[in-house]
């Protein structure tokens, strides 16, 4: 089960990816808003996190002006990996190579049409495993990713 949620600058457009999933028939749980009316979207993304973080839900699907802000939200919550994406290619990468468990979307800033191919490729897509396993384990919580690097 997917998990939905958006601000007033993602209603719009959580409400086109609804009918996505509906025609895809996908089950998923709409967590708010129920409208265009002003609200925070951290409020929204701590929902969806929680839940998927909790695994009450596989994935999430976060919406509000750019993605950004409800990504930065959701990260906070450990086992959460939230990309914001805002074309295909991105979808494809952050679930194959960094196994993003939430999709953050824009709003204001993505076509309804691109939005459907970015949903489309996020959803069909695998995580790779191998080596970008390794990479994701260390940004987990308790994962040892402390730096290895040298600093220049």
């Amino acid at each position: 089960m997917i998990a939905i949620g958006s601000d007033h600058g993602g209603f719009e457009l959580k409400t086109a990816v609804k009918r996505l999933l509906d025609e895809r028939g996908l089950t998923y749980e709409d967590c708010g808003t129920d409208n265009g009316d002003s609200v925070d979207y951290p409020d929204f993304a701590e929902v969806v996190a929680r839940g998927v973080a909790q695994g009450e839900y596989d994935r999430g699907i976060l919406i509000c002006g750019t993605g950004i802000g409800m990504a930065i939200a959701a990260n906070k919550v450990a086992g959460v990996r939230a990309a914001p994406v805002n074309d295909p290619d991105s979808a494809r990468l952050a679930r194959e190579h960094n196994d993003a468990n939430v999709l953050a979307l824009g709003g204001r800033t993505l076509d309804p049409l691109v939005a459907e191919r970015i949903l489309d490729v996020w959803l069909e897509t695998p995580f790779a495993g191998g080596r970008h396993a390794r990479r994701v384990a260390k940004i987990e919580p308790g994962g040892g990713g402390t730096a290895k690097a040298e600093p220049r």
